[in-house]
């Protein structure tokens, strides 16, 4: 279950005084929360490709060098996508017969080279793009929402949302598509992999109309609001199903909240630092839900730094199946983690990119910054401010300054200053 732009402090179990999430408050209760949970990337299309690759976006392409620290992001009018020298997770699954379904956003590429059903999915529905729009021009129409390969029709079109009210119906048909495919691979006893991402948190933020106006935090909370029942159905239905004893479910996010777009279309990152297009906190560390009954011990919290990536190597041995050995993978099997709550993965470094450019390093409770960067001056006086309310000298800089020699770094009880782990990271980061 990969969200969109949902942030850390999104959730009633990671502190949101709202609490408005008590379906997946319940599925923390009920499984594992791993509070030190990162992406591999602040925005959309790289995390999203490095969890389907177990790699990072340096490695399987999903980058940009068109200025420094730039990110990669696959909007309509750019031709590529993921590479075709990539295995994703659903390709090698098919080795012990698993049947894999996307619903929802891709954003791998929208070509038809690039789109899940090349890339080892046998199911497929949802859009290759984000729902960004309306448009009404030849040069730039609005996004297609397919079925397999049969284009059913086009965002704001066939598939409403109605910017001015926030009213859409996708979530709720992302949600039957789910419980359908589901209900499909029980009743036949198919092993299955279901990647669930519906994008309703990303601005435009829409909900259907049962929950328009519920959530005191307005617009965006209406949109948690309905994919934290979602959740709560999908789990129901695997209990009914009786198969939640031997079905592995995670729940994450694709990147921090954008808080350029908060609060009515942007989410809450809590306590931590800046958002989404950023390497500070806010803009990495996402709330992460491990459940399966039985298994997971139930009421568990485990600080293990972990990255989206992860997720591709830990289903891989769920599954049995060996990982690629001609590439390099920096996923890590969590199984160790995730089977015994006092089990931690030791000297895991996490690595904050953003575009090509390695800007900081994390290992244990230490954080080295080499580059900080929000965005540039010029875009920041236009009102584009990816830390509004937070913006500290010298810190949350917008012109590109480099550490390198000397990073600037800080132990993670908030005392600023070096220690001789993060002297550790300035001599290993040349060697990673």
């Amino acid at each position: 279950m990969l969200m969109d732009d949902m942030g850390w402090g999104d959730l009633g179990v990671l502190g949101q005084p709202s609490k408005e999430t008590p379906h997946l408050d319940a599925m923390a209760a009920q499984g594992m929360l791993l509070p030190n949970f990162y992406t591999a990337n602040p925005l959309c299309s790289p995390s999203r490709a490095s969890l389907l690759t177990g790699r990072l976006p340096v490695r399987n392409g999903f980058y940009t060098t068109n200025g420094h620290a730039r990110n990669a992001y696959t909007p309509q009018e750019i031709v590529g996508g993921i590479s075709k020298d990539e295995i994703l997770l659903p390709r090698l699954l098919k080795k012990k017969g698993y049947v894999s379904k996307i619903v929802g956003k891709w954003h791998l590429g929208h070509r038809p080279q690039h789109l899940p059903l090349e890339n080892g999915f046998d199911e497929w529905f949802g859009a290759p793009n984000c729902h960004f729009g309306p448009y009404n021009s030849s040069f730039r129409p609005n996004v297609p929402v397919y079925n397999n390969s049969e284009m059913l029709g086009r965002f704001y079109e066939e598939f409403e949302i109605n910017i001015k009210t926030g009213e859409s119906n996708l979530t709720q048909i992302y949600l039957q598509e789910s419980l359908d495919f589901i209900l499909r691979q029980a009743e036949g006893g198919q092993p299955f992999f279901l990647y669930w991402t519906p994008d309703s948190t990303h601005a435009p933020v829409y909900a259907s109309r049962p929950f328009l106006g519920k959530s005191q935090r307005g617009r965006y909370g209406d949109a948690v609001m309905e994919l934290d029942y979602s959740v709560g159905q999908i789990l129901s239905q695997l209990r009914t199903l009786g198969i939640d004893n031997n079905t592995f479910v995670f729940f994450t996010s694709d990147n921090g909240a954008a808080l350029i777009s908060a609060p009515h279309q942007g989410g809450s990152n809590g306590p931590f630092l800046c958002g989404k297009q950023t390497t500070f906190e806010g803009g990495m560390r996402e709330p992460a839900i491990a459940w399966w009954p039985g298994t997971i011990e139930e009421g568990t919290v485990n600080f293990q730094l972990a990255n989206v990536m992860d997720l591709f190597t830990t289903s891989l041995a769920l599954a049995g199946i060996s990982p690629p050995d001609d590439r390099t993978l920096d996923g890590l099997d969590l199984t160790p983690v995730l089977l015994s709550r006092s089990h931690t993965l030791q000297n895991r470094p996490i690595f904050y990119y953003r575009g090509d450019e390695l800007m900081a390093v994390r290992l244990g409770q230490h954080k080295a910054h080499y580059w900080t960067w929000t965005n540039s001056l010029t875009e920041f006086k236009k009102g584009i401010d990816f830390c509004p309310g937070q913006n500290v000298p010298d810190v949350t800089t917008h012109d590109q300054k480099e550490h390198t020699p000397y990073p600037s770094s800080s132990t993670w009880d908030g005392i600023p200053g070096k220690s001789s782990q993060s002297e550790f990271l300035i001599r290993s980061t040349w060697t990673c």
